[in-house]
This record gives C-alpha cells, sequence and structure tokens, in this order.
C-alpha cells in the first residue's frame, strides 16, 4: 500500500492515531499481524531484490565500503531470512500487560505496575534495509506504531519492504499507517522526526558513530543510545590455542562489517609466542589485515604496523587490530580507553581471571572464551533486535520486545480519599 505525499509531521500525526489502534490488539492478533507481514514480504522477494540491486548498483558508484555494501545487500536468502525473524518474533511471549508490580496500600487501593506500548517508536539508521523489518516487527509486536528514516542508499529497497509491511497491514484490517517512512523528505525528514516530541515517544538511532551522535545531541525525543562496536578479544596467557585461534577468526570473518565484529586483540606477553604466530596465519589465511604493534610485527610477516588511531577504530573490514600486552591489568586498561562499551570478550582457561574480566568490564555484554558475534538479538533468543545499546538507562546491551514498553500504575480502589 502507497504512503500519501504530504509532509513527514503529518505521516507521523498519523501514526501517532493509528497507535492507538495496535496498542489494543491482542497477543493472538498481534502474532497474526506479523505473519502476514512476513508472508506478504516473501511474496514480494522478486520486487525487494530488484530494488535492492538498484541501491547497490548506486552504492558501487557513490563509493560505499565494502562494509557498508555487505549491510546493504539483500538476496533471496537474506529475505527469506527476514520472513523468518518476523515469525520468529510473532511467537515470543506478549511483553504488553506484565504484571511488574503490585500491592495493596493500607487503606485497601490496590496498585499495580504493568507493561504498557511507547506508542510510537523511531528509528534513524543507514545502509541496513534489515533494520526496517526488524524494528517494525518488535514495535508492533509491542504494540507500538513506527516512523523509519532509513537513509538514502537503501531508499529503493526500504520503500520496497515498506509497501509489503504496509500492505500486509492493510490485508489484515489494521491501519497501515502505523507503519511510516520519512526516507522520501532526505535530511529534512530526519530533523523533523528528531524534533517530533509528543508525537514519537522514543527514538533509536542505528549507524555509524557520527550518525548516532548526531541524534543523541541534536534529538528533541527520547533516545536510546546504540553505539559503534570498538570490541575487544583478550587471550590470556592459559587461553587454549584452539579457542584463541577460532574465536579470533570467527569474530572478525564470520561477518566483518557488523558492530559485534571483534576489532582489537590484546595478546598477554607471556603467550605471545605460542598464541599470536597461528592465531595471525589463521586470520591471514581468511584474508584479514592486521595492525599490529612492534611485538606482532616481530612475530609475523605482513602485518601493518599500527597506529594510535587503529586502536581506536571500527574498521568494519577484513582489518584487525593486534597488541601485546604486558598483563591482565594492561589488557583492561586499553579497553577502558579505547572500547566503545559494545562488547569485550576473554579467552581464559583460568575461571579467577574469567570472573574477574566479567565484573571488571564495563560494556553492554561481556564474554568469557565465546565470540563477539553471539552479542545479537536473534542469537539471545529476541528473534531480533532493535538494536544494542550501550548506554544504561532503561535498556542495555541487545534490545528485544520488553525494551519498546514502558510501564503505567494502575490503582483500583473503593471511593478512598486521601486524609
Amino acid at each position: 500500500m502507497s504512503i500519501l505525499t504530504d509532509t513527514a509531521r503529518e505521516r507521523m500525526v498519523r501514526a501517532k492515531d493509528a497507535s492507538r489502534q495496535v496498542g489494543l490488539l491482542t497477543d493472538a492478533a498481534k502474532a497474526a499481524l506479523l505473519d502476514a507481514i512476513a508472508a506478504r514480504i516473501e511474496a514480494d522477494t522478486a520486487d525487494i531484490v530488484a530494488a535492492n540491486a538498484e541501491d547497490l548498483a548506486r552504492g558501487r558508484a557513490d563509493g560505499l565500503s565494502a562494509g557498508l555494501l555487505d549491510r546493504l545487500a539483500l538476496d533471496e536468502a537474506r529475505v527469506h531470512a527476514l520472513a523468518v525473524a518476523v515469525r520468529d518474533v510473532a511467537r515470543l511471549p506478549d511483553p504488553v500487560g506484565r504484571v511488574l508490580d503490585e500491592r495493596t496500600l493500607l487503606n485497601g487501593i490496590r496498585l499495580q505496575k504493568v507493561s504498557v506500548p511507547f506508542g510510537v517508536v523511531g528509528s534513524i539508521y543507514e545502509a541496513r534495509p534489515n533494520v526496517t523489518v526488524d524494528i517494525a516487527a518488535l514495535a508492533l509486536r509491542a504494540g507500538n506504531a513506527v516512523v523509519l528514516r532509513g537513509g538514502s542508499a537503501a531508499s529503493g529497497t526500504n520503500a520496497a519492504l515498506v509497501r509489503a509491511m504496509r500492505g500486509a497491514l492493510a490485508g489484515a484490517g489494521v491501519d497501515p499507517e502505523a507503519i511510516q517512512t520519512v526516507d522520501d523528505f532526505g535530511r529534512d525528514g530526519a530533523r523533523e522526526l528528531m524534533q517530533a516530541r509528543g508525537l514519537v515517544d522514543v527514538l533509536v538511532p542505528r549507524g555509524s558513530a557520527q550518525l548516532i551522535e548526531t541524534v543523541v545531541t541534536e534529538s528533541q525525543v527520547p533516545v536510546i543510545e546504540t553505539g559503534a562496536g570498538v570490541v575487544h578479544v583478550v587471550l590470556d596467557s592459559s587461553a587454549p590455542l584452539e579457542w584463541a585461534r577460532d574465536i579470533v577468526v570467527n569474530g572478525k570473518v564470520q561477518r566483518p562489517s557488523v558492530c559485534n565484529a571483534v576489532e582489537t586483540v590484546l595478546v598477554l606477553r607471556d603467550a605471545a609466542d605460542r598464541l599470536i604466530p597461528p592465531v595471525a596465519a589463521a586470520l591471514q589465511e581468511a584474508g584479514v589485515t592486521i595492525h599490529g604493534d612492534a611485538a606482532v610485527q616481530a612475530l609475523v610477516a605482513g602485518v601493518v604496523p599500527a597506529t594510535d588511531a587503529d586502536w581506536a577504530t571500527e574498521h568494519m573490514s577484513l582489518d584487525l587490530s593486534m597488541r601485546v600486552v604486558d598483563d591482565l591489568d594492561e589488557a583492561l586498561d586499553h579497553i577502558r580507553t579505547y572500547s566503545t562499551h559494545h562488547t569485550e570478550s576473554i579467552v581464559t582457561a583460568d575461571e579467577a581471571r574469567a570472573e574477574r574480566f566479567l565484573a571488571e568490564v564495563d560494556s553492554a555484554v561481556v564474554m568469557a572464551n565465546a565470540s563477539t558475534r553471539f552479542t545479537d538479538g536473534g542469537q539471545f533468543g529476541f528473534g531480533a533486535e532493535v538494536g544494542i545499546s550501550t548506554q544504561k538507562l532503561h535498556a542495555r546491551g541487545p534490545m528485544g520486545l520488553p525494551e519498546l514498553t514502558s510501564t503505567k500504575w494502575l490503582a483500583r480502589g473503593t471511593g478512598q480519599i486521601r486524609p
């Protein structure tokens, strides 16, 4: 179903109106609605892939990086995966109406704290058409309307996905204005979205550090901050070689363009001779360029000398920074200095060191002996994710359905008045 031609603000007003209907849908109705969206996305696969091919061609001509092109790309398999993720969300427990607290006051008034939809969820993101579907599905399952600004790089793909989803809403008897896009208004649409306090209840940015910083500093709408992923893996003295090699290679190579891909590996000095050559060889065999300090360069051929900027860089490519540190204290200090508080992991056979790392590292997700690629809403059992929050208010880490709800108190009395 097409979107009416009007102003961005008028679309957000209609989203606010539609949110009232969505917020009252039953658990079964919301699940059925998402199943209809998944079916419509699959039915429109050819149109979506064709629109994506045009976006990719334009992106290559405009010089988009390999990492952004990978995030932008949708083939038939990825479109099918989007539909599967929507169905997974449909099967999740309804996050609305949960009783979070209840008590009866001395005067007999009964209080309940319950989860309720936000109302309208907005998102600003770049070159990630999967986010168009993920956020819409999660928002609707939590009883919200959604307003999307997906950026010019994926404009054709996003338009095709939004058409499919709005068509599914209309076919299910739900107001299609519950899914809105302001893509066709360009930067003015993004600005309107950031200034839509009172129409949009919460805004989630996803993308580059620059985009997120712009939204956080300029938005008048409350923001759940997601962050860039300067992600670390520490190889402890006791790290088993097989674990170290597999976790680092998987964290970098499995999908290098995403925010949970490892960017920096810190190796304790007394394990450097044992671990660095085989780990580096496996990385290089997979096509990774290693940016290493002098100690790494002395152990491995073909290493690019690391600069200070490398330690703060989210490469989003087959590039990885590697440094030798004296001990765990120095590794923790390096992480405190350069981390974006997304995900960090340690590989160790020493349980005490693992627990110290888990306790002291201040990131949204902290791991021991696991690939950082597991920081993901789908992997955590959320079906899909809104994003990975690196802030500390309301939501932190991968955000699923509960993070798209707020709360309200219900009070039931029998005529009580306050003396």
